[in-house]
């Protein structure tokens, strides 16, 4: 058993203890908001933004894009457990600022080890077999931040399965300051018809 899977199995084990009566809280949450933001292990929306369990959907990715799954997720968040409001949070410093699609390809035909980055760029160590696959993907990588806030938010807006009634915030996570930074273009994109 690896060391990482033992401390997490201690830490659920801490959980279980103290769990009371989560287990009653309702399916829809409570604040009816959902988050679509960064898988980033630096980001906790839990204390960004005063959650504890069953108040809100939090949806996360890389770069917290408005891809189709993500926009699926809303959806049903919106359509089966009543959401009424929704936030793109992209944050500073995000590794998805850091290649592009054709960097992430050539990595991916290279190895599928894991890359290293260094003021040059980004490098494979080129051991083992790569694929091309990652060439037909589009990773949805950033350029700047403030553009794919607003662009996302605009992506969702303009899609026939969202509600022109739900107001979609836009903002920026400080990753120096712990601050949620508007990008009050995106948050008009996705003010209510």
């Amino acid at each position: 058993m690896s060391k990482v899977l033992e401390e997490v199995l201690a830490a659920n084990a801490d959980y279980v203890a103290d769990f009371g009566d989560k287990g009653n809280l309702p399916m829809p949450p409570g604040r009816s908001f959902a988050i679509l933001t960064c898988m980033d292990a630096r980001l906790d929306p839990a204390k960004y933004a005063g959650l504890a369990e069953g108040d809100a959907h939090v949806i996360r990715n890389a770069g917290g894009r408005a891809s189709d799954d993500a926009i699926r997720s809303l959806v049903i968040s919106y359509k089966l457990l009543g959401t009424r409001e929704w936030f793109v949070i992209h944050h500073t410093d995000c590794g998805m600022e850091t290649f592009n699609n054709d960097i992430m390809g050539n990595l991916l035909a290279s190895s599928l080890k894991t890359s290293s980055v260094d003021a040059s760029g980004w490098h494979d160590s080129g051991v083992g077999a790569g694929t091309n696959d990652g060439k037909f993907i589009q990773w949805l990588t950033i350029s700047n931040q403030e553009q794919s806030v607003l662009e996302d938010v605009q992506r969702i807006r303009n899609s026939p399965m969202v509600p022109a009634d739900i107001p979609i915030y836009g903002y920026i996570y400080d990753c120096k300051t712990g601050k949620l930074v508007e990008v009050p273009e995106a948050t008009a994109a996705g003010r209510v018809a």
